[in-house]
């Protein structure tokens, strides 16, 4: 209760304000009598004392003193019976409680200070009785609107016509849940504030009044608290008298049931996304083996059996900051659960699959296959750097080919992941790495060289020795020659500048030596696959002798 409003009450109206008329607005929150030298002491913000001054009636400096501790503690306001104890205010009190607003009030000298304390304590018991009593009907209104199934929407029209502006409710992920109007941009707007590093809420605030310096549209924004994480927000279109007890009274009924109501939403997303990772468990570890199946399952998921799709494996780049797996693991959830609400802004249908770390989307492709493909990597990049921006991490994915049935989900994945273990060997963050099938050089350096110079050596075995003289190694290159001109000896002839003959010597002499035929296919296999492991240990022997 606010001091001009008591002093209008039928029990005030005989009491004088003395000085600091400005500062009746103030806030009453408690009201005590007392006569003693340490009073201030026993007083605290917003308390409104009325006293006798008995102790301050030989040292009218004692009451500037207790006026100024008073106006630095924020109490409400002093009411003094003069004409008792203290026959005036000194000139200096007065002057003072003026420039600082202060509120001192003068009590006439037949009314008691226990009839002043009993009609302050009932005003304000009366008020609070009815602001509990509009408080309960509030929210008695706003839940029957969950209740009977009518929704958040209903629940935010009916608040904005109580309030008289527009109201927008934005999920913790700054997107737009509902609205009681059009939609309004205000979501980018307060995603591009966050990016900056501006909160809307401190510590000690309930609300926050802000302004747009392009539009100078005013927007009021309320925090709506859950225990499954960080805060919703319930956001004013316009500015709302923010002193208003009864419309903050209202509001707050609203963000208490729209908070149970958001962790009802939140219940039932985390059950569906339980299932939907369950299934895509299953799916890529070969547990669903039947082709009739998976498209019976898919379709609660909104996956088409028969579509060509896309699989994009991500994973949140490793930073050097240590965290507890717990606090690691909400990171990362809460950063899955902004993902869930981005794929609505792919380029074309896609849903999200949770499996360990990595986040799995699984994008259906369009008419043309080349177009999708740079679309969806656009889209990636934009959804990269809105994690960047909103929650100062980095991600990286791995793209697997097209896939055109389901049921080929697996070797998808596998590419996916491999993918982006590939990339991960580029020491980069924030790429994206499309899978690419290794080639025949890269699967043969797997294998170590030892096996590799043991296969070489059975191959050559009598073509070459440790001690290779001028004419093996003119018999190497020949039949090399001759294998990558396809046997074709004329040509053979050209790149080599012999005659044809000199060829076919050579050709048989080689033949001779390795007691096989040239004319067997697994012969001239085996002699390609020889000499293109011969040419992968030549590369390595300087990189090993360097380390």
């Amino acid at each position: 209760m606010k001091l001009t409003d008591l002093l209008n009450k039928p029990a005030f109206c005989d009491i004088e304000v003395l000085a600091g008329k400005n500062g009746l607005s103030r806030e009453i929150k408690n009201v005590t009598m007392m006569d003693a030298p340490d009073i201030i002491d026993f007083l605290f913000e917003n308390d409104f004392l009325v006293t006798t001054a008995y102790h301050l009636k030989d040292d009218s400096a004692l009451l500037l003193e207790l006026v100024q501790s008073m106006h630095k503690q924020k109490c409400a306001g002093l009411g003094i019976k003069t004409h008792r104890f203290l026959e005036q205010i000194p000139e200096n009190v007065i002057q003072f409680a003026d420039e600082h607003q202060f509120p001192i009030m003068q009590i006439p000298l037949e009314k008691s200070l226990g009839e002043i304390v009993n009609a302050t304590l009932h005003y304000m018991l009366n008020e609070r009785t009815t602001d509990l009593m509009t408080a309960f009907e509030t929210h008695r209104k706003f839940t029957q609107h969950i209740l009977k199934g009518k929704g958040i929407k209903r629940l935010l029209d009916d608040l904005s016509n109580m309030i008289g502006q527009r109201v927008i409710l934005l999920d913790q992920h700054f997107q737009t849940h509902a609205s009681s109007h059009s939609k309004h941009p205000i979501s980018e707007f307060v995603m591009n504030l966050y990016a900056e590093d501006f909160r809307l809420f401190l510590n000690s605030t309930a609300c926050t009044c802000f302004s747009s310096r392009y539009t100078e549209e005013v927007f009021c924004a309320f925090p709506i608290h859950t225990p499954i994480g960080k805060p919703a927000f319930l956001i004013a279109l316009g500015s709302l008298p923010i002193h208003d007890k009864n419309l903050l009274l209202t509001i707050e009924q609203a963000t208490n049931v729209l908070s149970f109501e958001l962790m009802r939403e939140n219940t039932e997303r985390q059950y569906a996304r339980r299932a939907r990772n369950e299934f895509f468990l299953n799916m890529v570890e070969g547990r669903i083996t039947s082709k009739e199946e998976i498209a019976s399952r898919a379709k609660e998921f909104s996956l088409q059996n028969e579509q060509p799709c896309l699989m994009f494996l991500g994973k949140v780049d490793q930073d050097d900051v240590h965290k507890t797996f717990t606090q690691h693991q909400l990171e990362t959830d809460y950063l899955y659960e902004f993902l869930e609400t981005e794929i609505t802004k792919a380029p074309f249908m896609a849903q999200l699959f949770v499996k360990g770390d990595h986040c799995i989307l699984i994008m259906e492709a369009g008419d043309s296959n080349v177009e999708f493909r740079s679309q969806a990597i656009s889209y990636l990049k934009r959804l990269q750097a809105n994690i960047a921006n909103i929650f100062k991490k980095t991600m990286s994915f791995g793209i697997s080919n097209i896939s055109h049935q389901l049921i080929n989900m697996p070797n998808a994945y596998k590419e996916a992941l491999s993918a982006y273990h590939t990339g991960l060997l580029s020491a980069k963050a924030q790429f994206i790495q499309i899978h690419r099938p290794k080639d025949v050089s890269e699967m043969l350096r797997i294998i170590p060289g030892k096996d590799l110079q043991e296969f070489c050596d059975h191959i050559f075995q009598g073509l070459s020795s440790k001690q290779q003289e001028e004419d093996e190694q003119i018999l190497l290159h020949t039949l090399s020659v001759y294998l990558e001109t396809h046997c074709q000896i004329s040509e053979t002839a050209k790149r080599l500048f012999v005659h044809r003959n000199t060829v076919i010597y050579r050709l048989e002499k080689c033949e001779e030596l390795l007691g096989r035929s040239l004319k067997d296919a697994d012969t001239t296999f085996h002699l390609r696959l020889a000499f293109r492991i011969k040419s992968i240990l030549h590369t390595q022997k300087p990189a090993a002798g360097a380390k």
